[in-house]
Parts: structure tokens; sequence; C-alpha cells
């Protein structure tokens, strides 16, 4: 088995493969302050619980954009399993090919992200990724990266209203039953999500245009399954996205070494 773990500002999320299969994907919140022997207990726990015993582990493998974290959880996952740990970043084969300015720049969630998209669907590609922020990624035909945008998350843009107001109140994110709200709750609730689907409406149309040409998008994160059924542009949801082009990266590095 593999032990695939992507750290992202506001959630960790953890996965374990067996062969090409997903057993479980688990997903805890990033605390910054965590000691290594916090984090091997709160994956001891994930794992027990879904009844994987820790020495059934080849390896495991790690992609962050939180460096602070990255040392402290590699270093718990190696201790806890027995088994090296690959962080994807510098000197890790993936497969990509990115057409950026400084491809160092590209975060390793997103990379990820590309690999598996590039693997399962066809090209063109737009993917899309609601987390803390939400990353908007471009793959062109012949598999290039091109690069794309990122823009607040949900969270992040419903954390900046509430903040800066005296008198909207903290809210959920349910779906509300109409556009048009009628009480302050589900306005604010209809403003953040309407608003965020026609945002990424927009976005892809704008792509397409840029490109010439339509595109396949997906769209994977935390907060994609509130915000997606929203669009009117067809979006194909793959919340497994991230760990799957984890799980190709290991392949890639593993028969290299």
């Amino acid at each position: 088995m593999v032990l695939a773990v992507d750290i992202g500002n506001s959630n960790i999320v953890i996965g374990c493969f067996e062969g090409e299969e997903i057993r479980f994907i688990e997903r805890l919140s990033t605390d910054r302050d965590s000691t290594e022997l916090e984090y091997i207990l709160l994956i001891k726990t994930v794992l027990e619980l879904n009844g994987v015993a820790l020495d059934c582990f080849e390896g495991g493998i790690i992609s962050s954009v939180v460096p602070s974290v990255t040392s402290t959880v590699r270093d718990a996952m190696a201790r806890l399993t027995g088994s090296p740990v690959m962080v994807v970043g510098p000197g890790i084969k993936t497969g990509l090919k990115i057409a950026l300015d400084d491809p160092a720049q590209l975060g390793s969630d997103r990379v990820a992200d590309a690999v598996a998209a590039v693997n399962e669907y066809p090209c063109p590609l737009i993917i899309v990724d609601m987390g803390t922020a939400t990353t908007i990624s471009v793959v062109d035909r012949d598999k290039n990266f091109l690069g794309g945008m990122i823009m607040p998350g949900l969270a992040v843009s419903l954390d900046s209203l509430t903040s800066r107001t005296s008198q909207l109140p903290r809210i959920s994110l349910d779906p509300t039953k109409k556009v048009i709200g009628t009480n302050t709750i589900d306005c604010m609730k209809s403003g953040v999500l309407n608003g965020a689907a026609s945002a990424i409406d927009g976005v892809v149309e704008r792509i397409e245009e840029e490109l010439g040409e339509s595109c396949t998008v997906i769209s994977t994160g935390g907060l994609a399954k509130t915000v997606i059924p929203l669009c009117r542009r067809e979006i194909i949801i793959d919340d497994r996205l991230l760990l799957k082009g984890l799980m190709i990266i290991y392949g890639k590095n593993k028969k290299r070494s």
C-alpha cells in the first residue's frame, strides 16, 4: 500500500492506495503548530478507523502548499509506517510539460491535479480546484501546462465579508432554494455560492475563447460539490483527482529509482 497526503492551507487530505484502488479518503485540519508526535497520533487514528495496518505500507508521497508543515508530516509518516516518503517538488519526475515563466513556482497540488487529469481525460483541459483558494489550471491539446489563475476561495470571501461588516453574521454554505434571497442569511449564501458559480462559468468561457477551442472541464477540492452543481457549464466533479495524481507520480519515481 501507499500512503498519499495532500497538505493544504485549511485541510490535510489523507488517502491510502492498494494497487490502483483508493481504500479511503479522510480530512484533517491543517495545524501549523502541531508536532511530529501529534501528527503521528492523528494519522494513526485515521488508519485504525479504516482498518489499515501500519506494517503494510511500501512508501508514501506528499504534495504540500504549506512548507512549514511539510517536513513535520513527512517525518511523522516515515516514523509511523517505517517507509520512505516522497515530496512532490524539484527533482521529482511528473511527466508534465510546464510552460510557465518559472516552472518551480507551480504548486505541487496543481501539478498532481494536472498529472491525473491528463492521464484520465481528453485534452485540452481546464481544472478547477476549490480549496482555501480557487485555482484554475489550463492544459492544451498537446498536454502542455499553460498556466491559469488563482482566485479567493469561498471561505476566504465569506470571512472577508463578515469580518469587514458589522451586521452580517457568520453562516454555513448550504445551498439556497432561490437565487433571490429574502432574508440576510439567504442573501449571503446566494451571493457567495452563485457568485462563485458564475465566476467559474465566466472564466471557463474566456479561457476557451483565448484558446480558440472547447475544453474538458474538471473540478476537485473540498467545495466542488457545493458550487459546481450551480454552474451552467458542464463540469466533471472528481474529488479524487489530486490523490490519483500523487499515485501516478509515485509510480513514475518508484520505477526510476
